[in-house]
């Protein structure tokens, strides 16, 4: 059942319930002792879903049926364990139909996980006392300022609330540009005006009063830096960040150099065909504008383990656990957090046009994994990943959700059958075949799950579809993952 995007499941890492993995497809030693490569076979063999039917078997699939499944041509991982890179393994085209084989140092845009590398760098600025964390941000920036307006009397938009997501900002994130269009400044892209593709980013709620997602808030950081220091961005990127931690193959640079555009990887669209031009250039290089590697994403993953421990020679250990402790809804500064205790862990997503990935890691055990991957679909692809690897290196967390089905009625589901109009002109159709209630979308036929008479699941895309009835008991409208609201057409 096909789903707009949204940013928050983009930036959703993997958090199933802590119940048992199904028992994954064993592979047979290799004839020399080789433990890592075993390891690697296993995780490769054994990608799993993020729902499970309890008391049905469900057989882990190989990375490769798994990527023709998403058509995804191209894919890069890497795992941490032990506070080191314990491997880097690519599989895959750089580009669908291409011979050229994707390697652990084929460059991806990392998108949205730019926001965690710029962080830090932004934090080194703190620390030297270049920036503040509660400043004004409009005491420093000179080409543009933060618009005021009666959201802004008493608060302050701050870099705080800039990489926590609470500076109550416009614009979630950005498209990019294709290949021969025009590339806005960056205060173009602020003010929202041509060629700039997204509106003006501007305060729409009272700076710190609530959680809202910014690639815009990120694009002023941006200025802010290279302001406050006159700098170019990708300058002051490789010199606080990048060559500090030994990520040697990445960079900001936008659009990638000539010279590096043979290690690139082509984006693909959903129908896993390359994007005109190969990729989008985004001027939001903050937000959004990391050509990188996994294992340079691990070495990230890493240093900020280090940090938190005291270890690390890039940023002290308070200002680790500043970025890693909850500002609001689950985010700290530039990081996304999951749970307590022994099982906290952080990291992002990421999704540009056709580059979807993810990178998580454990707060305190050394533990993490980066999945890059060069097309729309690879956000389903990178979490079964993780799933992966969870499994076989004995994680807490990323592990399928159980779910139990009941049954029902066959006139209760009958019951449901209709036509729903999820956005204006995609209409689904849902019916009774057999025993099954399902849903054909388009070409696609998807069976729900029933765990009551209302409430049901589906595989296909993992989501949760409720029915609601009006008061002569049939059936108003159906909602999706409690966002998407699809209305019963009349007379169905």
């Amino acid at each position: 059942m096909k789903k707009p995007a949204s940013v928050l499941a983009l930036l959703a890492l993997a958090t199933a319930a802590s119940v048992a993995a199904p028992a994954r497809t064993q592979v047979p030693a290799p004839a020399q002792s080789d433990p890592a490569g075993t390891r690697i076979a296993r995780v490769e063999n054994g990608l799993l879903p993020g729902i499970v039917i309890s008391g049905r078997p469900f057989p882990a699939a190989p990375i490769a049926a798994r990527m023709a499944s998403f058509r995804v041509p191209g894919v890069s991982v890497a795992v941490i364990d032990g506070g080191e890179v314990a491997w880097a393994k690519a599989y895959g085209a750089l580009e669908a139909g291409s011979a050229a084989p994707v390697t652990p140092e084929t460059l991806f845009q990392a998108a949205s996980i730019s926001k965690s590398v710029a962080t830090l760098a932004a934090l080194r600025l703190v620390e030297r006392g270049v920036l503040s964390l509660d400043e004004d941000v409009n005491a420093r920036l000179v080409s543009w300022k933060v618009p005021e307006n009666e959201l802004t009397k008493t608060e302050k938009v701050t870099l705080r609330r800039l990489l926590s997501h609470t500076a109550g900002l416009t614009v979630s994130g950005f498209g990019g540009y294709a290949a021969g269009v025009a590339v806005p400044t960056v205060v173009q892209v602020l003010d929202g005006v041509k060629p700039a593709n997204s509106a003006a980013v501007r305060v729409e709620a009272v700076p710190g009063s609530r959680w809202s997602y910014s690639g815009g808030g990120f694009t002023v950081m941006q200025l802010l830096m290279t302001e406050a220091t006159g700098r170019p961005f990708p300058e002051l990127m490789a010199e606080l960040v990048l060559k500090p931690l030994g990520m040697t193959a990445s960079t900001y640079e936008q659009p990638l150099p000539a010279a590096r555009l043979a290690a690139a990887a082509t984006a693909h669209g959903p129908d896993g065909k390359p994007i005109t031009g190969r990729y989008h250039t985004y001027p939001e290089m903050a937000a959004a504008g990391l050509w990188t590697t996994p294992s340079d994403l691990a070495r990230f993953l890493i240093e900020i383990q280090k940090a938190v421990a005291g270890r690390s020679s890039v940023l002290s250990a308070a200002t680790a656990k500043l970025m890693t402790t909850v500002v609001k809804e689950g985010y700290g500064l530039g990081l996304q957090l999951q749970r307590l205790g022994p099982a906290a862990s952080f990291g992002h997503g990421g999704s540009n046009e056709g580059f979807k990935c993810l990178m998580t890691a454990y707060i305190a055990n050394g533990r993490g994994a980066v999945v890059m991957t060069n097309a729309d679909g690879g956000l389903r692809l990178a979490n079964e990943v993780l799933r992966s690897v969870a499994q076989e290196y004995g994680w807490p967390t990323q592990k399928p959700q159980v779910k139990t089905t009941v049954e029902v009625p066959a006139a209760a589901l009958a019951a449901l059958e209709g036509r729903y109009e999820m956005s204006p002109g995609h209409v689904i159709t849902v019916a009774l075949e057999g025993r099954a209630l399902v849903a054909r979308d388009g070409d696609q036929r998807i069976e729900l799950y029933p765990e009551s008479e209302t409430r049901f699941f589906e595989l296909v895309e993992e989501t949760t579809v409720v029915f609601f009835k009006g008061p002569d008991g049939r059936p108003t409208h159906l909602l999706i993952d409690n966002r998407i609201k699809a209305p019963r057409l009349d007379g169905e």
